[in-house]
């Protein structure tokens, strides 16, 4: 069904941007038609014909002009329009072509590639007044900002869901964590960076309505340049104004300032995250009724509106089980209206998060979870449905061997996979208590950039007091990327073995990672120089040994300051959104479609503005391909959402057909007015030479793009 769903998608947005080719030829066409030009041929797409139209032929496979030379000995070009007449015909062509990547209108005495074909006909493009030739030009392209202007209008009357403009995680370090409020003092706010929660108003004065408005805007900023913020904190009287310099970020490579879009309290529906049943089961929710799609809707008795605010309420726990309610929307209940269900969620701890030497500020995957140096074994969470270890592993299996690691932390877990590449390998895991060597499969996918992968989910074992390989030495969380400074752990030097079993810290029997957590906060509140921990060792007869973990004053106050997160992470929750819509009013949708019209036309210079200075990458652009997939997905948003991606489709198809480049209509419209001035066309050698760098430079661009595109969906 996915698949079909999907395959539904992407012939709708092949339509749509047929559709968007069809207006823009539309636009040339009429305007020839107006100007008296004869238009021999009027196709979309390019290559042989897949079917043509002719007045008098009808409708053929293929092209009508073998049948024109049939019934008058002749190819069309070759008659006049009183022999095309006496014989019943049309002079125009109309084709679908098998390569839907465009569209053209062949008009007599004006081709693309060929400058020379000029023609003394009084009706041929080349015979008639400039001013026309010019309206001819530009016509694809008035028409395309007039049908994005009405794209525009027709989605905000209906109104389009965004991602509302208030800010939910945000990057430790980042220029949003670290900025201070101008005007703090004046309000009384003394905490440092944005918040999970503000609201962005503008952006040096540019109001911002959506969180992509935001995005956009921090994404298009100039190199080395401040730009100036204005949040609303709630609580808080006026405004807040923060000064920030974007930096490049390290998952899209785009200019930004660490953060992300705030999430609602909505779990994410099932065909948006197939695997959340799975993880609701795993986590012991889903046997309480909890089910994807449903609402949090307070905790502890307090009304929350967003993830923030749950988030908040577990930090603040202590510990202490939430009791939370759950409801279900009408509109999503099957099973009764308004059906509520309430469950206890239990906060977990926050964890040092332990950097590797070599990991710096923008690596992905530099750190693991734990504590002092210790860290959990691997766990296996899920096992996808086209795994090739389906049937062999299990949700659930602990790593206790991989290959020729023993006891590997998460990182070695991840890289181990990549060196080893496909193949088999062996494994030990434990499940249910037992030891249980196994020989795992690992395969490739991915053409450009071959990517070794299991089809599993790992984690961390929290629910097992299992040790992987201790971490004898860490990056100091204040290095800087070209000088790390690494810091020895507390456990560096008590040759503690991976896969030892804790059992007890401080004289405290534990049973789970949540209570190392614990027992070690409560070392570090009442400033312990020391703890003692008793593990089992993975060796012959499981020999007890005891420990002295050294707490110094850095470690101690690392671990005080460590508190508590929700239970259930931000990433299974729907964004918050914001609808922009017309109220009703059409001329109101009608002015939106023209601010949005010209704000994505600007837009779209900026972009190449910023391709010149660097801030924005090659790797960046999108290609047919590329429209096509992220068209597929936001197919799934709703038709509203759909035609507002084809207004700024629209709007970027007319922009790009108007930069001052040989071939595209902006290069021809120069020549016009080279010929205005000089009372002469352009030489031929020169729109010749001029033609080919055209061609070039769009065969480049499509290479370039289309390997994106194909890199991104299969790399």
């Amino acid at each position: 069904m996915d698949l079909l769903n999907s395959g539904l998608n992407i012939l709708v947005i092949l339509i749509g941007f047929g559709l968007l080719i069809f207006v823009h030829e539309l636009g040339h066409f009429l305007a020839a038609k107006w100007a008296g030009i004869r238009t021999e041929g009027f196709s979309i797409g390019f290559g042989p014909p897949i079917c043509s139209w002719r007045k008098g032929i009808g409708f053929r496979f293929g092209s009508t002009y073998e049948d024109v030379r049939r019934r008058t000995g002749r190819l069309p070009g070759a008659l006049s329009e009183d022999e095309l007449s006496e014989a019943g015909l049309g002079e125009t062509e109309y084709a679908l072509r098998w390569l839907p990547l465009g569209g053209f209108v062949r008009m007599l005495g004006q081709d693309d590639v060929n400058p020379a074909a000029t023609s003394s006909n009084q009706r041929s493009f080349n015979q008639r007044p400039i001013g026309k030739r010019m309206v001819v030009i530009s016509a694809g392209v008035v028409m395309n900002m007039i049908f994005a202007g009405v794209l525009f209008l027709v989605a905000f009357t209906i109104g389009v869901r965004f991602e509302s403009p208030i800010i939910g995680q945000v990057d430790p370090g980042s220029p949003a964590a670290t900025a201070v409020p101008e005007n703090g003092v004046a309000l009384g706010v003394d905490a440092v960076g944005l918040l999970p929660g503000d609201r962005v108003l503008d952006i040096d004065g540019k109001t911002i309505s959506t969180f992509g408005d935001l995005q956009i805007e921090t994404a298009m900023g100039r190199p080395d340049v401040d730009l100036h913020f204005t949040v609303q904190r709630e609580g808080v009287s006026e405004p807040l104004q923060f000064t920030m310099r974007p930096r490049t970020e390290p998952v899209s490579g785009l200019m930004g300032i660490g953060i992300m879009p705030a999430s609602s309290t909505r779990l994410l529906p099932v065909d948006e995250f197939p695997l959340l049943p799975s993880y609701l089961d795993r986590i012991g929710l889903g046997g309480q009724g909890i089910e994807p799609g449903m609402t949090l809707s307070t905790v502890d008795g307090e009304p929350v509106w967003n993830y923030e605010a749950y988030s908040q309420l577990s930090e603040s726990s202590n510990g202490a089980g939430l009791m939370t309610t759950w409801v279900v929307v009408p509109e999503d209940d099957v099973r009764g209206t308004g059906r509520t269900v309430t469950v206890e969620l239990e906060p977990v701890p926050q964890w040092q998060k332990l950097r590797y030497p070599g990991a710096t500020p923008s690596t992905l995957v530099g750190f693991e979870d734990g504590l002092l140096g210790l860290v959990p074994l691997v766990q296996l969470t899920t096992i996808s449905a086209d795994s090739p270890n389906n049937g062999l592993l299990e949700p659930g299996d602990i790593v206790l061997r991989f290959g020729s690691h023993q006891a590997p932390r998460m990182q070695t877990f991840r890289q181990a996979i990549v060196d080893h590449g496909a193949g088999s390998v062996s494994m030990t895991v434990l499940r249910d208590g037992k030891r249980l060597d196994v020989v795992a499969k690992i395969t490739e996918t991915g053409i450009f950039n071959p990517r070794p992968l299991m089809g599993v989910t790992p984690s961390y074992a929290w629910n097992e007091p299992l040790l992987a390989q201790p971490m004898h030495s860490v990056a100091s969380s204040g290095d800087g990327e070209d000088a790390p400074m690494l810091v020895s752990t507390p456990v560096a030097s008590l040759g503690l073995l991976g896969a030892s079993r804790i059992l007890s810290i401080d004289g405290v029997d534990v049973s789970t990672w949540r209570d190392i957590w614990q027992a070690m906060h409560k070392a570090a509140g009442r400033s312990a120089s020391s703890m003692t921990m008793v593990v089992m060792q993975p060796t012959p007869g499981q020999a007890l040994r005891t420990v002295e973990i050294p707490l110094d004053a850095a470690w101690s106050s690392d671990l005080s300051m460590l508190g508590w997160n929700p239970s259930l992470p931000f990433f299974l929750f729907e964004h918050l959104y914001v609808l922009k819509h017309a109220d009703g009013n059409p001329f109101k949708a009608m002015v939106m479609g023209l601010q949005e019209t010209a704000s994505f036309a600007v837009l779209t210079y900026l972009t190449i503005d910023r391709l010149f200075r660097g801030t924005v990458k090659v790797e960046h652009l999108q290609g047919p391909v590329g429209i096509v997939h992220i068209g597929s997905k936001v197919a799934d948003r709703g038709f509203s959402y759909l035609l507002f991606f084809l207004g700024l489709i629209s709007v970027n198809l007319a922009v790009i057909n108007f930069l001052p480049l040989p071939i595209v209509d902006g290069g021809l419209f120069l020549y016009l007015i080279y010929e205005s001035i000089k009372g002469r066309p352009p030489s031929i050698g020169f729109q010749n030479g001029a033609a080919i760098v055209g061609l070039l430079l769009i065969a480049t661009a499509f290479v370039v793009t289309f390997y994106n595109d194909i890199a991104r969906i299969v790399g």
